[in-house]
């Protein structure tokens, strides 16, 4: 019995410390600079099973930096829609890279 009351409290606990992980996965951000010319970046030859994530600059502590391309393990019937920055009247807002489902 008293295995099951720690596993039930444990498993409560790491559920609940899920959840707001989940609920920032898509924030979108603005701000009011536009983000600096994306320098070049050689892609690698392409990989079986992976698709490649282009860098895109990440705004942090009030400064843009730049985060390189990467490879991702490919997701049957999805494309990767990269991250971006989009210019809103004055502000750039920057939408995160996601897995849209292909028809």
């Amino acid at each position: 019995m008293r295995k099951l009351i720690i596993g039930t409290i444990a498993a409560t606990v790491l559920a609940a410390a899920s959840l707001p992980a989940a609920a920032r996965a898509h924030v979108d951000l603005y701000v009011g600079v536009a983000p600096p010319v994306a320098p070049y970046e050689v892609v690698p030859p392409p990989r079986v099973g992976f698709v490649w994530v282009p860098g895109v600059w990440q705004w942090r502590h009030g400064h843009y930096h730049w985060a390189p391309g990467h490879w991702v393990r490919r997701r049957a019937g999805y494309a990767y829609e990269p991250a971006g920055w989009v210019a809103y009247g004055g502000r750039w807002g920057y939408h995160s890279g996601a897995w849209v489902r292909v028809p």
